[in-house]
């Protein structure tokens, strides 16, 4: 708390707020994020300054002490756990031990990325405890470590704050944890140690004038304030009370402030109502009336009413009507208009407005409104399937798939998930092992290893965890994860391809719960590092060799089956494993709670028709499953298995005399019964709770008609301890929260439940990541790799890092991509001559080329990889970038060649380490490659040579050649090329800014091309002749030139033949010595 003579202010975790005298609100700010300190701005009036106390992105931000409105953000280095204003720095101290000093006023210039430090101190090993400024000193207690465990410093540290050189420090054997400065003599110090010992040290006389008073409290010291005179001295206890002590006598009589203040206005109080002794008899006027000083609308005149209109009028008649209308006796008789058939005794609407989507484009033109939009909660339960549940499509404009408004659908912090993609349907699983914590890091850590599967499920789960974790909000695709599937060859066998026909919509309840099992089985496999790290309680403390798979510790369950011969007794055991549960038949199980019926499926119990080993007799063989209670895992994941009409009944909500019964509730408690608990080795009944984490729904509105749904409770929003539900929807790129009610009911057949996850209640505090790597190896940008083997080095455009030219953040780099076409645009032309598209084109990464914006090597390229691919290319798009047949062909291409995953580790990595790109058109790029890079991150010059009211965004090719005076993009698109382009037109930027004259540029550059049209005069260069692939170990007869025919036979000819690194090698290369690279020019 902050208190002045006006005012009050405090800070709390979640949020911060000013009050008057007497408690009146002045304004309150609710927080997005945990909040630790606050202080007044040192060197701008009715400011303050509040560090947040999340410890995943510490910031400082700075208020508006009137209003409360928020000026700006500041990064902070570490989580700040204490803030003291001092003439024109702020002192902070920070929860890594150090004491550093910030000067805003730097920030307000050009922000360092680190809160404007000025200079650090390393004062406490173990954390500070308090901290204090008066005048040009700082003074601080802490934390040290002894023995292995922390110790309160018998040293109170004293620093200039100046130049944060250290003092000689003060002796306090006690240990302190309060330190204050003495209002009246700044050279008097208070320091209290948490049981009550208070040291009033003079420095100037530091052993003979000291004072000493013990308080007599039960419990510790938890907080010291000293008044503004220097008399009082209070101290809180932790049992909540609060000692004082004074300078004074007693009979003497100090005010708190050293002046009698101006008593609080309290508000009035309301006089009491009068007693009144109701009866059967009391007459109703002695009751009396509230006094109005108003008009009362009973009280209105009815003159000034208008009639009575207890209805609408009635509808005219249509004038074709009474034209031709014949009267006989009292009756009108009149043929109806052929232009009215067709819309007797309909009511009139709104008129019928096409669902053409929501364009960025068209914003200002139309008036959206959407009832998916609202922030609040949804009113539920709805008798039709509700708007949000509702499967949407994306539509297309003719400015692509980047024109649609994915934000109109999803005003959420979390990302959602695009659907115009083949696999699509797995998005609803993703989002489920996103929000699952341990897997997400499990994931995480998996593409920090050598990873020697080329097409890994796990890499591409880790990566699109990370993208969405930048994105925040932003919609995002799983192309890359979704195009893997498509590569294992179990996945097409058990028929999980989705092939996006027009047809009749797939049985996606029974598709996503076999992926469920596939994915888990396949997951396992590729997370199996081999010595595994010890992360849940059952693994830690076993030998490394004995510990499986991450995956297999979260989800898997080992457990035996007991078959039981029908004739003559005999039992025989076998051990199995498996990472799903499949629920067993509803109709059949005679449970009414998903309780039984999970504690049911666990020890599940068949019979069948078999021959017994031992008496050789055809019998009925009893089977039971035999799960002890150790082995049930962290996680589980159930295929709810609801694929019959009366199986789904089961999960409907029942209507009882007191109100609405769930099948499905938050929490499921896992018990066995005492005969089941003895054989599995407990001598009494156990149970076991488990947290519903998400469920998978399929959503049938017809038919033709399904799709999947995921509603998670998010980890993030149960962390904020916020107001409201945790629970979210997932309808693909629809994204909203909901109520816990709606996220578990099935109040209709059209919400059937596919996949639950559960989380174990008491293991998930004694879980251990720490065993999982984190750090991703840069070695992989000083490494020339290639997979082609006529890869020319001497043709090569650009030059590896050196390990003395690692980024660092706010490396500048530019960066230009070209793409390859796997499928045309598909779109339809109706009668009015406009187009419709149906399906946009699909491209995909064929080369891309990283440049040095910086140093002596400012320009030259450091990455310029073309990607492999086994997919059918159907147009190379030359004229647009540069890409020829055989460039992206291991038997043939001169260029490096790399599979995709090895280049997209590359990209994933600059991101990391907080490069800043430069290119032009980067959006689209990105989104391309299927990389989410922050905004901050990127410098788009299509973005810094743009004026607003112009509308029109200038070209690559126009710019260059206006501003740089260098024609580009003559015959063909070259990426190294256009991102130097891009790369000078950004530093002409900085250069013009500089000199204050970039708008007067900007306004020629527009005037200037509109007489051209925006595009350079029309150059005639003789095209370059593309370079021929080598031909050192071709045949003759397949050395060039050779037709588009030839092309093919060699194409077929050389394939067979082995490339000289498979991807195993080309990952080992990357945690390896190069022993098959090429750096520079040399081989080694």
């Amino acid at each position: 708390m902050i208190v002045s003579d006006k005012d009050l202010r405090a800070v709390t975790e979640s949020g911060f707020g000013s009050w008057a005298k007497g408690g009146a609100n002045k304004w309150y700010r609710q927080a997005d994020k945990p909040l630790g300190t606050f202080s007044e701005h040192p060197s701008t009036a009715n400011s303050l300054i509040v560090a947040s106390g999340s410890t995943q992105s510490p910031e400082f931000v700075i208020y508006n002490a009137l209003t409360g409105n928020e000026v700006k953000k500041v990064p902070s280095p570490s989580r700040v756990t204490h803030l003291r204003a001092s003439y024109n720095l702020l002192v902070s101290a920070a929860s890594d031990g150090n004491i550093r000093t910030h000067d805003f006023r730097a920030a307000s210039r050009k922000d360092d990325g680190f809160g404007a430090t000025q200079s650090s101190a390393f004062a406490h090993a173990g954390g500070v405890q308090d901290l204090e400024v008066s005048g040009n000193y700082v003074y601080s207690c802490g934390w040290s470590f002894g023995q292995a465990r922390p110790l309160l410093d018998p040293l109170v540290k004293v620093y200039d704050i100046r130049t944060m050189r250290t003092l000689a420090p003060i002796q306090f054997s006690q240990g302190a944890t309060h330190v204050n400065v003495h209002p009246k003599k700044s050279s008097s110090l208070v320091v209290t140690s948490a049981q009550g010992l208070v040291a009033v040290i003079d420095l100037l006389n530091p052993v003979s004038g000291n004072e000493y008073h013990q308080l007599g409290i039960a419990s510790y010291v938890s907080a010291v304030a000293v008044n503004p005179t220097g008399s009082y001295i209070a101290f809180g206890d932790a049992d909540g009370y609060i000692h004082m002590i004074t300078s004074g006598s007693g009979e003497e009589r100090i005010p708190w402030n050293g002046f009698d203040g101006q008593p609080p206005p309290w508000p009035d109080q309301p006089d009491p109502l009068p007693d009144i002794h109701w009866t059967d008899t009391t007459p109703l006027n002695s009751i009396g009336m509230p006094y109005y000083d108003s008009p009362l609308l009973s009280g209105t005149s009815a003159v000034l009413l208008g009639g009575p209109s207890y209805c609408p009028p009635p509808p005219k008649v249509p004038d074709q009507v009474l034209k031709t209308m014949r009267v006989h006796d009292f009756v009108g008789y009149a043929t109806l208009p052929k232009e009215l058939r067709g819309k007797r005794n309909v009511v009139e609407t709104a008129p019928a407005v096409k669902d053409e989507g929501r364009f960025r484009s068209t914003q200002h033109k139309k008036d959206f409104r959407s009832p998916t939009t609202s922030p609040t909660l949804s009113t539920f339960p709805r008798p039709e399937i509700p708007d949000h549940w509702r499967k949407t499509d994306i539509k297309y404009s003719k400015f692509g798939i980047e024109d649609f408004d994915f934000g109109y659908y999803n005003k959420t912090v979390y990302s959602g998930l695009e659907t115009h993609i083949m696999n699509s349907y797995t998005n609803a699983i993703i989002q489920a092992l996103f929000f699952t914590i341990l897997v997400r890091e499990h994931a995480k850590s998996h593409i920090t290893t050598p990873c020697m599967i080329e097409h890994c499920l796990l890499c591409e789960l880790g990566f699109l965890s990370r993208m969405l974790e930048d994105a925040r909000g932003t919609n995002c695709q799983a192309s890359n994860f979704c195009k893997v599937i498509g590569r294992k060859a179990q996945a097409t066998a058990l028929g999980l391809i989705d092939w996006v026909t027009d047809g009749p919509s797939p049985d996606y309840a029974n598709m996503i719960q076999q992926f469920n099992r596939f994915a888990m089985e396949e997951m396992s496999g590729e997370g199996n590092m081999a010595p595994n790290p010890a992360i849940v309680p059952t693994t830690q403390g076993k030998h490394p060799s004995s510990i499986p798979s991450p995956i297999t510790q979260f989800f898997g369950i080992q457990s035996k089956t007991v078959l039981t011969c029908g004739s003559c007794g005999a039992t025989t055991e076998r051990s199995g494993s498996t990472h799903v549960v499949d629920l067993t038949e509803l109709a059949t199980s005679g449970i009414s709670s998903f309780s039984d019926l999970l504690s049911t499926s666990l020890q599940r119990e068949s019979s069948y028709k078999a021959t017994c080993q031992f008496c050789r007799s055809t019998t009925s063989l009893g089977s039971k499953r035999v799960i002890p209670f150790e082995n049930l895992p962290t996680l589980l994941t159930v295929n709810a298995s609801a694929f019959s009409d009366d199986n789904v009944s089961m999960w409907m909500d029942k209507r009882t005399p007191t109100g609405t019964q769930r099948f499905l509730e938050p929490e499921a408690v896992v018990s066995f019964s005492e005969h089941d608990s003895e054989a599995n080795g407990n001598s009494e009944s156990s149970t076991i709770k488990y947290t519903v984490r998400a469920v998978v729904y399929e959503v049938r509105a017809g038919a033709k008609s399904k799709h999947l749904v995921t509603v998670v409770r998010v980890p993030e929003a149960e962390r904020r301890n916020s107001a409201g539900s945790a629970w979210y929807l997932f309808n693909d790129f629809v994204v909203r929260r909901i109520s816990e009610e709606e996220a578990l009911e099935c109040s209709g057949s059209w919400k059937v439940p596919c996949i639950l996850f559960l989380e174990r209640v008491d293991y998930m505090n004694k879980l251990d990541l720490s065993g999982l790597p984190s750090k991703q190896d840069r070695n992989i940008l000083t490494q020339q790799q290639s997979i082609s083997r006529y890869t020319d080095p001497q043709s090569q455009k650009h030059k590896v890092l050196g390990l003395d030219e690692l980024p660092t953040p706010g490396t500048v780099v530019a960066i230009d991509a070209e793409f390859v076409a796997l499928q045309q645009e598909e779109s339809e032309l109706r009668s009015d001559g406009t187009k419709k598209v149906l399906r946009p084109s699909q491209l995909t990464l064929a080369r891309v080329s990283v440049l040095r914006g910086m140093g002596s090597q400012n320009g030259t390229p450091f990455i310029d990889d073309y990607i492999h691919t086994t997919d059918t290319i159907v147009d190379y798009l030359t004229e647009y970038s540069g890409i020829r047949f055989g460039d992206l062909d291991p038997q043939m291409s001169r260029h490096t060649l790399l599979p995709l995953k090895v280049v997209y580790k590359k990209l994933r990595l600059l991101v990391d380490l907080g490069c800043i790109f430069v290119g032009h058109g980067l959006p689209k790029d990105f989104r391309t490659i299927n990389l989410f890079v922050p905004p901050e991150q990127v410098i788009d010059t299509v973005d810094l040579y743009f004026v607003k009211a112009r509308q029109r965004r200038l070209s690559l090719r126009f710019l260059s050649w206006y501003v740089l005076k260098e024609p580009i993009q003559a015959v063909t698109h070259d990426s190294i090329e256009d991102a130097r382009a891009a790369l000078l037109l950004y530093e002409k930027y900085q250069e013009y800014e500089e000199e204050g004259k970039f708008d007067d540029i900007l306004e020629e550059i527009y005037r200037e091309g509109k007489k051209v049209n925006f595009k350079p005069p029309q150059a005639q260069p003789e095209p370059e002749p593309s370079p021929p692939p080598a031909t050192n170990n071709l045949p003759l007869a397949m050395q060039p030139p050779y037709s588009y025919h030839q092309q093919q036979a060699f194409t077929g000819f050389l394939s067979p033949q082995p490339a000289p690194y498979s991807f195993a090698h080309l990952a080992a290369l990357q945690y390896q010595q190069p022993w098959n690279t090429h750096n520079g020019s040399q081989r080694r």
